[in-house]
């Protein structure tokens, strides 16, 4: 298993960077722990499975979170905890790390 820390910079973006570093072609993101400045999630409409809805938030969240790596791509589903008590899920595109850390955990996969 590999830890994947960040803390400073666009998560998917880092997170791409080391998983190619790490040679981590397809694995599994078992953990995701931590919170961010910002951040942009989609979920599907109701009407069309096919289309996303991407919503931008520029606000601070503790995150948790799954998911995978495929063909060194990272794609993750999270929980975003924001002010008041709530809670936002959907597929995370992009998150800005700089106040607190990211915590990525990894489980590589045979080809």
């Amino acid at each position: 298993m590999h830890l994947i820390e960040i803390k400073n910079g666009e998560l998917i973006e880092t997170l791409t960077a080391r998983v190619a570093e790490l040679g981590i072609t397809n694995g599994a993101i078992v953990s995701l722990v931590g919170a961010v400045d910002s951040f942009r999630i989609s979920t599907m409409s109701a009407d069309d499975a096919l289309k996303d809805i991407i919503t931008d938030y520029d606000q601070p969240a503790e995150m948790t979170g799954t998911g995978e790596i495929v063909n060194g791509k990272p794609h993750i589903h999270a929980v975003m905890a924001v002010e008041g008590d709530r809670g936002l899920s959907g597929h995370l595109h992009t998150a800005s790390v700089g106040t607190f850390f990211a915590n990525v955990y990894i489980v590589p996969l045979g080809a």
